[in-house]
């Protein structure tokens, strides 16, 4: 009597454990590819040029998105994102790069297939990228 209680414990804990292996399963990250032409700074880190694949993922209440270079030397990035709105536009993709102190780094990622459009943080700046801007702008005003 005991090995059958034992047997039908053990029957139900399986089943339970393949119950909720579907819905994890399920739940699938939306992604996609993209290529870099140049090195960009994208937050804090620093993206080599490339090919990548990434995927979207809600973790709480920030989008975490994951890079993986597809060509060349391994490489790979989290990155969350500081602000989340709705896509505005139904266009095509695109990553939005911007130039700072001579250095191009990401600002944002427009996802309008999946209605959502990424804002990153721009990297945080050096004293001598700050000292060598306010040298620059004292010595034009002295003109």
């Amino acid at each position: 009597m005991k090995s059958i209680r034992k047997f039908a414990y053990a029957a139900v804990l399986t089943l339970s454990a393949l119950n909720f292996a579907p819905s994890l399963a399920s739940a699938q990250d939306e992604g996609g590819t993209f290529k870099l032409p140049h090195e960009v700074h994208w937050q804090n880190a620093v993206v080599p040029a490339g090919d990548y694949r990434f995927s979207l993922q809600t973790t709480g209440p920030s989008e975490m998105l994951m890079l993986t270079k597809t060509t060349g030397k391994p490489a790979s990035f989290i990155l969350f994102a500081r602000d989340i709105e709705a896509a505005t536009s139904s266009g095509t993709a695109r990553l939005v790069i911007q130039s700072k102190f001579g250095t191009s780094y990401v600002s944002a990622m427009d996802l309008p297939q999946f209605e959502v459009t990424l804002h990153f943080a721009a990297p945080a700046t050096s004293g001598k990228e700050v000292a060598e801007m306010h040298t620059a702008s004292a010595a034009s005003s002295a003109r």
